[in-house]
């Protein structure tokens, strides 16, 4: 389980490192085995270069050697995608991740070349991530397969929502990349069809449940495993009521993280979605 980490904010809406430093302790406490830093649940695209390079150094100080530091280093941009891959490498990370090239549209053939041109930057493991709902792209199983002949290229964090490309994937990739969900409630399902783990967004309120299901599925009780699904399934819909990370924020808030606000053009959850959020914390006893 990786937990895709919210960037806290002060009122004045700059990085409030101290607490970025307690809430990556809080979440390798409850579970997770990674965090992914300054990606797009970290609000990546309203911090600077500075401003990520310093979140990358602070939290690897923090964590480093407890849990995976995965810094989130993808762009549109080829050379500041390479730039700042470089930088995180030097600010001590375990790793990247890479999101598929937004509002661009590449074809195929440019995605495969974006990422090739990175991983030969590095010698850091590599992440792809590919969410064509907010990307415009989908980057495709052939595609992947052969960035998996990259040997840094290590793994995909999976955000179709299409369960046959998942299967097409684990279909055409060597078991050495794993495949992980990029959606909290496709997670059993995508484990069902090989994929490892996580990238979770949830896991900031239900870290330990998460790895119970799991390591409940991996070591073959796949009904507690359904069982757990079922139970988070209301967590896992219920941080999606509008555009993430704003109502996991809320709810970071609501049970005491000072995890601030929101940089435009994302704004705070209105008062409706508020209650919602409360009443979700309030029934799965997370308040």
């Amino acid at each position: 389980m990786i937990t895709a980490m919210v960037t806290p904010f002060n009122d004045d809406l700059t990085i409030n490192f101290d607490q970025a430093k307690k809430l990556a302790s809080y979440l390798v406490q409850t579970g997770s085995d990674g965090l992914v830093v300054a990606g797009t649940t970290g609000e990546s695209p309203t911090l600077n270069t500075d401003e990520k390079v310093g979140l990358f150094k602070a939290i690897v100080e923090e964590v480093g050697g407890k849990a995976a530091v995965i810094a989130g280093t993808g762009s549109y941009s080829t050379a500041d995608s390479i730039a700042l891959t470089q930088a995180a490498q030097n600010a001590g990370v375990d790793g990247v991740m890479l999101v598929a090239p937004y509002y661009n549209k590449p074809p195929q053939e440019g995605l495969f070349q974006h990422f090739k041109a990175i991983a030969e930057s590095t010698d850091l493991p590599i992440i792809l991530y590919n969410i064509p709902g907010r990307t415009s792209v989908n980057m495709l199983p052939d595609t992947v397969a052969r960035l998996a002949q990259i040997s840094n290229i290590v793994a995909i964090k999976e955000s179709s929502g299409s369960m046959d490309q998942v299967s097409e994937l684990k279909r055409s990739l060597p078991d050495c990349v794993a495949i992980y969900s990029g959606d909290d409630s496709l997670t059993l399902p995508i484990l069902a069809l090989g994929g490892k783990g996580v990238i979770s967004v949830a896991s900031h309120l239900i870290g330990m449940r998460i790895k119970e299901m799991i390591n409940a599925y991996h070591s073959g009780n796949t009904n507690l495993a359904t069982k757990i699904h079922l139970e988070l399934l209301p967590v896992f819909k219920g941080l999606f009521i509008t555009t993430s990370p704003a109502p996991v924020k809320a709810a970071l808030g609501i049970i005491g993280w000072q995890v601030g606000g929101l940089r435009l053009p994302l704004v705070e959850i209105n008062a409706v979605e508020k209650e919602s959020i409360s009443s979700l914390l309030v029934n799965m006893k997370l308040s």
